[in-house]
């Protein structure tokens, strides 16, 4: 009896391991879930071009400090520069402006008038992706009359400049900013004065770039 029961296990088991055998084969493949790639993130490198305008307050220096004691007005203007970020979003640029102005004190000896300047500054910043806080700092210029009764100059003053700002990527190609500059302009020898005059200035001034 006991050859008969064995007989039929083997014989059930031959017959059952290819229906297992199918099962499997048919048994559904489940696919990989898709990772969907990182947007990739902006760059600031490039050369751009843009426009501004802003207000400026400051005071008369030398012989311009007794009648032009708080000079100030309006600005607008252009600029154009170039960024490189680097893989650590360090970034390093280089930026040319220059500005129309009506910058002026007195009193009624004498009045000092802004009517125009410029600079050329190095840029350092940190990007967090479309956000870039940076420095800057360097070369400056203006060009500043002076009027007397009977007495009238104008001289280009050279000197320096730095402060700060915050640009943000609104697209791919255009930027915003909000920018603070403080300048020494310098001293020039006015000789119907008997002296030298300048002029410091803060500048706070809003800003827009195309980056090509």
């Amino acid at each position: 009896m006991k050859p008969f029961l064995v007989s039929g296990v083997l014989a059930s088991a031959l017959f059952a391991a290819p229906a297992m055998a199918a099962d499997m084969a048919r048994a559904p493949v489940v696919a990989a879930p898709i990772v969907s790639a990182a947007p990739p993130v902006f760059s600031w490198t490039g050369f751009y071009i843009g426009a501004n305008a802003g207000y400026a307050w400051g005071s008369g220096t030398g012989v311009a400090d007794s009648f032009a004691s708080s000079p100030d007005g309006w600005l607008a203007g252009g600029q154009v520069g170039y960024n490189y970020q680097f893989q650590n979003n360090m970034l390093i640029g280089l930026e040319a402006d220059v500005q129309a102005a009506d910058i002026g004190g007195g009193n009624a000896f004498a009045s000092s008038k802004m009517d125009s300047f410029g600079t050329v500054r190095a840029r350092l910043g940190y990007a967090f992706d479309r956000v870039l806080p940076y420095v800057t700092g360097g070369f400056a210029w203006g060009n500043n009359k002076i009027t007397a009764p009977g007495y009238s100059q104008s001289d280009t003053l050279t000197g320096w400049t730095a402060g700060a700002g915050v640009e943000y990527a609104l697209t791919n190609n255009w930027t915003a900013r909000a920018e603070y500059l403080y300048t020494d302009f310098g001293k020039s020898n006015y000789d119907g004065l008997l002296g030298e005059a300048g002029l410091n200035s803060s500048t706070a001034r809003l800003g827009v770039n195309y980056k090509f």
